[in-house]
């Protein structure tokens, strides 16, 4: 561990502030696919579709040295690198090996906050082990995950959900960092607000616009300034641009839906974009469903335009969605209607909700070679 000095739990006089650590698997697709293929150890490998109109579900670190990451369409991919393998998912080996993780953390809490298949947010506050260091406690998780599964994990230790989860990804890979309480809000003040987990490339350019560039400019907008400009959101980059997140671990946390939305770089005129975009939520989803062993009946279209009129539009199913690309075909027939749009679309979303818990019987392969024509065009 470099970079952050301290330790949970060993320099806090107050046992009411809470250790939780937040565990991330390195590359955990493309590990678990090079750990069982000696052929792949050390080359650029790609998990996902390497048709035309596929997409990366994720990247080693070999690949990522190229530029290449998650959600990217594959042909960019390939472009970026010549080499690069493309692996097909295997979903039913990344459930079976993220069981085995689970397990593991379960040797020291059952405050476990399941986020996907490859990470998880723990309280260890009060362990099973009785060990009073949080950072310990992780780096025995780790040790032992590599034991068990003989892949890599990275830790970040802190007081709070945000902390840790930003403090995850300071040395990846393999490895883990702490936030303590007495260093939180200068860590915050000091970060850029488009490394914040949780703000994206459209906000984080709104922020620029505004002159928000750090934590400390953040900090220094009233409540009701954020408010004013950003909703409900505005409350909550209030408090973490001071390092404050009271949110607890919730183990039992029930999901009323599934979804994943982005904002498009420039304003989208064309049903074809619109659409590719919609295959890449609807694959993003159905990863979420696959790690939360989810599915549902009722798919969500969500359409911001240009001038930030927002619509949605639902279709509830007879069965169970079974896979992505049915999704992605549901939400493209909800789309197609909408075109041709006489002002730009900023933003597309995909939610699944009615949720069920997946039967044990196959719903089929997920496809991740997405291929886009669903009929839905001319």
């Amino acid at each position: 561990m470099t970079g952050l000095a301290g330790r949970i739990g060993e320099e806090d006089a107050d046992d009411r502030i809470r250790k939780i650590i937040h565990v991330d698997m390195d590359a955990f697709y493309a590990s678990v696919e090079q750990r069982d293929n000696p052929e792949l150890r050390g080359k650029p490998v790609a998990v996902g579709g390497s048709a035309a109109r596929g997409v990366v579900a994720a990247a080693s670190y070999e690949a990522r040295a190229f530029g290449i990451h998650s959600a990217m369409p594959s042909v960019t991919a390939k472009r970026r690198c010549p080499d690069l393998i493309f692996v097909k998912p295997r979903f039913e080996v990344y459930r079976a090996v993220s069981a085995q993780i689970r397990a593991v953390f379960a040797e020291h809490t059952d405050l476990i906050e399941p986020l996907s298949l490859d990470e998880a947010y723990l309280d260890v506050t009060e362990n099973k082990q009785g060990i009073p260091v949080a950072t310990t406690v992780a780096r025995i998780i780790r040790d032992r995950i590599k034991e068990v599964t003989g892949l890599n994990a990275s830790a970040g230790i802190s007081y709070c959900k945000f902390l840790a989860k930003m403090a995850s990804d300071l040395n990846k890979p393999n490895g883990q960092a702490v936030i303590p309480p007495a260093r939180g809000p200068q860590f915050v003040a000091e970060l850029p607000v488009k490394k914040f987990h949780g703000i994206g490339p459209a906000t984080a350019a709104k922020m620029e616009r505004l002159g928000i560039l750090t934590g400390t400019d953040l900090r220094e907008k009233s409540p009701e300034f954020l408010r004013a400009q950003f909703g409900k959101a505005g409350n909550w980059y209030y408090r973490i641009s001071r390092g404050i997140d009271h949110r607890p671990v919730e183990p039992h946390r029930e999901r009323k839906s599934i979804g994943a939305e982005d904002t498009f770089s420039e304003d989208v005129f064309d049903l074809d974009p619109a659409q590719r975009e919609i295959a890449t939520l609807a694959a993003k989803v159905w990863r979420s469903c696959e790690a939360k062993e989810l599915t549902g009946r009722t798919v969500t279209l969500k359409v911001k335009y240009a001038d930030f009129q927002q619509i949605t539009r639902s279709r509830t199913t007879e069965t169970v969605v079974r896979g992505s690309e049915e999704l992605a075909m549901i939400a493209c027939g909800l789309l197609a209607p909408l075109f041709p749009v006489a002002k730009g679309i900023r933003l597309l979303g995909v939610t699944l909700s009615s949720l069920v818990p997946k039967s044990t019987e196959d719903h089929g392969e997920v496809q991740l070679s997405l291929w886009l024509d669903y009929g839905f065009q001319e």
